[in-house]
């Protein structure tokens, strides 16, 4: 068995080898004059379950190129098996047709990891359960509510009333099973969207008065829903607002707008690198991602139940 990380998130596959007491593959990794990517494994993968962690996230074309190449490389190596680790899928938003000529972007990445010679995905929270149809390889989607995020909620919350809330009606779905994990109530934000990358709060379905209130969604881009949600929510009455998702993307002002919103905390996974900017920001908390992701991967190695890991305790770390 080899791990071997690209360079999108090196913490965490340095974190998840010392999870599993596996020590990363040497790569030699540059780019020439122009920005070609060209690497090299130095080690021997022949016959080997390889392991390649990488997300796909900013600068995501970069990292996605990288991934592929690095696919490429331990195919022309003669590894047995290729999983290719995302903890973050770029591309995902682009799961359909938006306009009678726009692209199925998330569907030409599939095609392109599989072609690559990827065996199996590994990834989490996808922004559309649906993606994994778009493969033609096994597809193993990780959800951080049950292991990660719902023991959190339970040990910071204490014994105040809850509710937990979807930030548009798109999430209800992610939001329900959040709030049965922890036997509470649930509510909804209806929004309006009234152009691409601009919400609107317009309503709060649900009673959220003097309760402390949690937004679930799975990726922060421009928190501008999130911010306008919480928002909405203390002007109708909620004690305390605080916001969960597995992804932070923290694009352009998300940071300053986190900064000054209501919101108490804004709790991420570490599936994405924080900037510099991320870091000092005084409400953004990270949860480490390395256990669930190590055990997901020995299990995928041993041929064990992966869907176990949200019916039990993680092991530690």
């Amino acid at each position: 068995m080899k791990l071997i990380s690209c360079s999108s998130n090196q913490p965490l596959a340095a974190s998840i080898s010392q999870f599993l007491r596996i020590p990363l593959t040497e790569v030699n990794l540059k780019r020439f004059a122009d920005g070609e990517i060209f690497l090299e494994v130095l080690e021997n993968v022949r016959g080997e379950d390889v392991f390649v962690i990488q997300s796909t996230s900013f600068p995501a074309n970069e990292n996605l190129m990288e991934m592929l190449i690095m696919i490429d490389a331990l195919k022309r190596g003669s590894a047995k098996r290729i999983t290719v680790v995302m903890p973050y899928f770029g591309y995902a938003r682009q799961d359909r047709k938006t306009s009678p000529r726009s692209p199925i972007s998330a569907k030409l990445v599939a095609n392109l990891i599989t072609v690559a010679g990827a065996d199996r995905v590994l990834t989490m929270d996808l922004h559309a359960g649906q993606i994994q149809g778009f493969f033609d390889i096994p597809v193993d989607n990780l959800y951080a509510g049950t292991p990660l995020f719902v023991p959190y909620v339970q040990k910071t919350n204490g014994d105040k009333p809850l509710v937990i809330v979807s930030p548009d009606v798109g999430g209800v779905v992610r939001a329900r099973a959040f709030a049965k994990s922890l036997d509470c109530d649930l509510a909804i934000i209806d929004k309006r969207r009234e152009k691409a990358g601009v919400s609107e709060v317009m309503n709060v379905i649900g009673d959220v008065k003097d309760k402390e209130c949690v937004l679930i969604d799975d990726m922060v881009d421009s928190a501008g829903t999130i911010c306008n949600a919480a928002q909405a929510l203390v002007e109708n009455g909620a004690s305390g607002v605080r916001a969960i998702a597995t992804h932070g993307v923290f694009t352009g002002a998300a940071v300053e707008r986190i900064e000054k919103s209501p919101l108490r905390e804004m709790v991420v996974t570490d599936s994405i690198l924080p900037s510099e900017k991320v870091i000092k920001s005084s409400k953004i908390k990270y949860l480490n991602t390395n256990v669930l992701l190590g055990e997901a991967i020995l299990r995928i190695r041993e041929g064990r139940s992966v869907s176990s890991l949200f019916t039990q305790p993680l092991p530690a770390a």
